[in-house]
């Protein structure tokens, strides 16, 4: 018998090796200091909302239903809240049933579960370039391969998204994307290009799971007409996120009745259940209050806040620097004039040469 301890790390299984540290962790770690102005995180604006309004939700919750709100409920989550959520697709145009929507623990949860029960070890994930960081966190614990597919100022490009399916090796699992005002990028795909793309993977045999947390947050008041509005057999993954309370960790997932029963095995085994609170909280949220004006809300004060910092692009960056402008959402990119770098630049990583991604979803003043 050996008398030598055996480091814990040569315990982990195989698949902890494609861990790293979270880049979002270290984004909000920076930002919550009071001294920082932080643009690099996709933070929501919670100033927006009515606290008040709230801090009395919550004591009448608990001191009416505590009893309910702070026990086990269901794995798939309350089936209040998921026939509300049906309510809140219908805006994008979805038609869903609420036996078909499985309440998670922010869409971070339900795009992690989705990947479980869909990659082995070597399985290959399309995804654009860039993508969203969590994803790729994601994507990376399960041992996955993620191969990414170019955008332009529409979005996804059709034509290499066609390119990579005939090429990559073994075939992908499925398509992950963020259509509309995309993560990191701001840019959204196009009305045009949206059928074209559910026809390419749907012809390749390939699954489209669309990650959908800035959906209603447009600046023109009309949503984009969600890829699970066109195709039922979308994996459609959204959240509370962004349009209510980021802190709740609310978020769902809308599959088809064949994923259904698999996704919601793991969810149990993963945290037993949703918990009620939040879920109730959000449900009395939904029903007692105008959570579409609220939304409006949120989305003009962001507007407002991107023409802010369009105007300080303009100012401070130098000649040559180029930026989209994105019309919903609060997520740009600017791109660095070619060889050049100043003082107090963002790293590009995963952003491509010379990106630089910029939030302005809080912007508040510097306490001197």
């Amino acid at each position: 018998m050996s008398q030598h301890p055996v480091p814990a790390t040569e315990r982990f299984a195989a698949r902890t090796a494609g861990m790293t540290a979270s880049e979002i962790r270290a984004l909000f770690a920076v930002a919550s200091r009071p001294e920082v102005v932080s643009l690099a995180g996709g933070m929501p604006n919670l100033a927006a909302l009515p606290m008040e309004e709230l801090a009395a939700e919550v004591a009448d919750l608990v001191a009416r239903e505590g009893q309910v709100a702070l026990q086990y409920g269901s794995a798939q989550g309350r089936p209040e809240l998921r026939e509300q959520i049906c309510d809140v697709m219908a805006w994008e145009g979805i038609r869903a049933d609420p036996d078909d929507v499985v309440v998670t623990v922010g869409s971070q949860m339900a795009l992690d579960l989705v990947t479980r029960i869909y990659c082995d070890p070597g399985d290959v994930v399309l995804a654009e370039g860039p993508s969203y960081v969590g994803a790729l966190g994601s994507f990376a614990a399960y041992q996955a391969r993620v191969v990414h597919v170019a955008m332009d100022a529409h979005g996804l490009v059709p034509s290499l998204l066609r390119a990579a399916l005939e090429t990559v090796r073994p075939r992908p699992k499925f398509l992950y994307t963020v259509p509309t005002f995309h993560n990191p990028a701001g840019v959204t795909l196009s009305v045009e290009r949206r059928a074209e793309v559910l026809a390419i993977c749907r012809g390749y045999g390939v699954a489209v799971v669309e990650d959908n947390p800035y959906g209603l947050l447009g600046f023109s008041g009309q949503p984009y007409p969600a890829l699970r509005s066109l195709d039922r057999d979308v994996v459609y993954l959204g959240s509370f996120s962004k349009t209510f309370a980021s802190g709740l960790r609310v978020g769902w997932a809308l599959v088809p009745p064949a994923v259904r029963d698999r996704l919601v095995l793991a969810a149990e085994s993963a945290t037993l259940c949703p918990p009620s609170f939040t879920q109730m909280l959000v449900s009395r949220y939904l029903a007692a209050h105008d959570w579409r004006s609220q939304v409006k809300t949120y989305t003009e004060a962001y507007r407002d806040r991107r023409d802010a910092m369009l105007r300080a692009l303009e100012t401070h960056l130098p000649p040559g620097c180029t930026w989209n402008v994105p019309d919903g959402g609060f997520l740009r990119v600017a791109h660095r004039a070619r060889g050049r770098r100043h003082q107090g630049d963002a790293p590009a990583r995963d952003l491509g040469p010379g990106g630089l991604r910029v939030g302005y979803g809080v912007l508040r003043r510097r306490a001197r």
